[in-house]
């Protein structure tokens, strides 16, 4: 787990909220409490597994041709 740091300018907490909130967006933690929140089946864990392994490969793929 990395550390998320926001440092608040001119006490404008609104900024750094906003700020603080894409950098935990970016870090992916927002879906993993999504994920850990609720029992996910064995069978759904493996489905949702292979459709982000194949999204994977479907956009290394696109990167792949687009340099060709």
């Amino acid at each position: 787990m990395k550390e998320i740091e926001v440092r608040v300018i001119d006490n404008d907490l609104e900024k750094a909220m906003r700020i603080l909130k894409k950098k935990i967006q970016n870090d992916g933690l927002f879906k993993r409490l999504k994920l850990k929140k609720s029992y996910e089946k064995p069978s759904e864990f493996k489905r949702r597994k292979s459709r982000v392994a194949t999204r994977r490969q479907r956009i290394a793929a696109a990167r792949a041709n687009r340099y060709r």
